[in-house]
């Protein structure tokens, strides 16, 4: 084995050449493959973090205006959910939702902290159950809870990004006093903001809430987790039950769009999921006919190499060599190049990947409205890139076998001909 490594290693040193053209096509084939991977995963990533803080198992129903007449009711009125639909949607389908939870507002608020303020905030009651079902990540203290409710207490939680406004001296803002609309809530807790929208809403208990400004027993929104809804026909079928039952509570026409407005969030990551996978498998096709054609054209320049060297072959025959151990000569020659150059090609498509992610990686995009990342973690698991370097192993060792194993089936004197 020894005899024969040397005698590889001194066939490509007299075909330099040769060596690294079939070098920079394994090189070229690996890289691109791994750079393509990694600027894949980097925007996919980076559109799972921004939507990391949203339940997509969610489905948010507002009231609307009927825009059809119904019934003797003229189009124009005004739907206002209420418990009838609390009650509606927690009994009538206990198989497609989990929990419903509803939500009341009071916009246009002033949050002030002394000489601090946010002009147009938005306070928000909800039931403790809220953080859970809507994926609400607390930083510091907690959340609303229980004894916050049945005491109608005075307690928020405020985003992060409005904690940086207010609270601008040194401390924990929890146990703190902030003025919401004229009126002092101690602050309890701080969730984690979205970055890519500038939230200004203050979580306050619901019965508080319904209680300052004589909500009554309306309700602003009403949010429902989801299950049993694969696909997108099951849950546009789940929609269309919903509204014709709701229809029935407040006399609409259920073929009314505008009569209620239902944000699905679960259909969305149905969506999602989908334009992901389909952007995964594009970058993965790419990938793969970059790789192909590296494996082309290690094979054409094998096969060219075969071909040269059939007198070659015929003297070492003429001499005693065994047909196997030629193949076996070519097969290794072929694995030890897409070996080294393999590896190569991998290290620097590694370190492309962590050039980017230096770069690039985690910067936010800053359009006015919202921020966000636009490129985070393009980088591809040491797994992928060791199988695709073994791929185009295999490869490089079949581009050798075949012509080899072709030429050696060529009579002695023919191939001394040659």
């Amino acid at each position: 084995m020894l005899e024969l490594l040397h005698e590889i290693q001194g066939t490509l040193r007299r075909n330099m050449m040769r060596t690294i053209a079939t070098g920079f096509a394994v090189v070229s084939g690996l890289f691109l493959l791994i750079v393509l991977q990694g600027a894949g995963n980097g925007v996919i990533h980076s559109f799972q973090y921004n939507m990391g803080n949203f339940a997509f198992d969610a489905v948010h129903v507002f009231g609307g205006m009927t825009t059809k007449p119904w019934e003797g009711i003229k189009e124009g009125r005004l739907i206002k959910l209420d418990d009838r639909d609390l009650d509606m949607s927690r009994r009538h389908f206990p198989h497609q939702i989990t929990s419903a939870i509803p939500t009341v507002n009071h916009e246009g608020v002033v949050a002030s902290v002394g000489a601090h303020h946010i002009s147009a905030a938005t306070m928000v009651g909800v039931f403790p159950e809220y953080a859970a079902s809507q994926t609400v990540e607390v930083l510091e203290g907690r959340f609303i809870n229980s004894i916050d409710m049945t005491e109608k207490r005075k307690v928020c939680v405020l985003g992060s990004n409005s904690c940086k406004d207010l609270f601008k001296e040194a401390g924990s803002p929890i146990g703190r006093g902030v003025e919401l609309g004229g009126i002092l809530y101690t602050v309890v807790g701080i969730y984690k903001t979205n970055e890519m929208f500038n939230s200004t809403e203050f979580y306050v208990p619901y019965t508080t809430l319904c209680t300052i400004y004589n909500k009554g027993r309306f309700i602003d929104e009403l949010t429902m987790n989801t299950r049993n809804i694969p696909t997108d026909t099951a849950m546009q079928q789940f929609i269309g039950e919903y509204i014709r039952a709701t229809s029935h509570i407040h006399s609409f026409d259920p073929e009314d769009d505008r009569a209620l407005w239902i944000w699905n969030q679960a259909g969305d990551n149905i969506q999602m999921q989908r334009a992901t996978n389909i952007l995964n498998k594009a970058f993965w096709i790419l990938g793969l006919l970059t790789l192909l054609s590296g494996v082309v054209s290690v094979s054409n320049i094998m096969l060219i190499s075969v071909k040269e060297r059939t007198r070659e072959f015929g003297i070492r025959r003429a001499i005693g060599a065994r047909p196997w151990n030629i193949v076996s000569m070519v097969v290794l020659e072929s694995v030890v190049i897409t070996a080294i150059f393999g590896y190569i090609g991998m290290l620097l498509g590694i370190f492309f990947c962590e050039w980017m992610d230096a770069t690039v990686g985690n910067q936010v995009m800053d359009i006015g409205v919202f921020q966000t990342k636009y490129f985070i973690d393009p980088t591809v698991d040491l797994k992928t890139c060791i199988q695709a370097t073994v791929v185009i192993i295999v490869a490089g060792a079949l581009a050798g076998f075949f012509p080899a194993r072709k030429a050696v089936k060529v009579k002695t004197i023919d191939a001394l001909r040659a």
